[in-house]
């Protein structure tokens, strides 16, 4: 299987009302993907953050690095497929520790380059999220964090609403981590 690194700008927020995220989403023309239940296994490791994604259609090891800030920020993110029925998940305990598990459903849309995730976070509540993403190395860091930026203000995505962490941050640090 084939590891894919992939550069995007993204952000995560809070969402009161994902109805009208949803709303907005059909009314600009949004493909739908699917809406999947995911766990996110999260291990233990010196920098940056490892996870296995697991669902009945994603099936990822992933490996990124981002800055914790406010506002739309850059990652690099490594990517490589897993089968569904693979022990990695097993070896990566051993050896390295679980730091904790995020179990969510996932609404997945897409408007070009740019993938929106609305999501019910277990234990933690209701969050969007905008990533605009670069496979093929057409577009800039720059023109990501654009047009993350834009999609933002169309959502109504307030600064207070941004969490600056992951969910496993979250679940790790009480709920309670946002931009300032």
């Amino acid at each position: 299987m084939k590891q894919t690194a992939i550069i995007n700008s993204e952000i995560k927020a809070r969402c009161a009302d994902q109805e009208a995220v949803r709303h907005h989403l059909r009314e600009h023309g949004a493909d739908f993907k699917e809406t999947e239940h995911q766990i996110d296994t999260y291990f233990d490791v010196p920098e940056g953050r490892l996870k296995l994604r697991q669902g009945p259609i994603e099936n990822n090891l992933i490996f990124y690095q981002r800055a914790d800030t406010d506002g739309p920020k850059q990652s690099t993110i490594n990517l490589s497929p897993v089968a569904p029925d693979s022990t990695i998940g097993e070896v990566l305990t051993a050896a390295l520790g679980v730091r904790v598990i995020v179990d969510k459903q996932r609404e997945i849309y897409f408007i070009d380059n740019i993938k929106f995730h609305i999501d019910t976070v277990k234990d933690l509540g209701n969050f969007v999220e905008i990533e605009a993403i670069d496979t093929d190395g057409k577009r800039n860091a720059k023109e990501l964090e654009q047009q993350c930026s834009y999609y933002m203000r169309e959502l109504g995505i307030r600064a207070i609403d941004l969490v600056v962490g992951s969910y496993s941050d979250l679940l790790e640090h009480g709920n309670d981590i946002q931009a300032t």
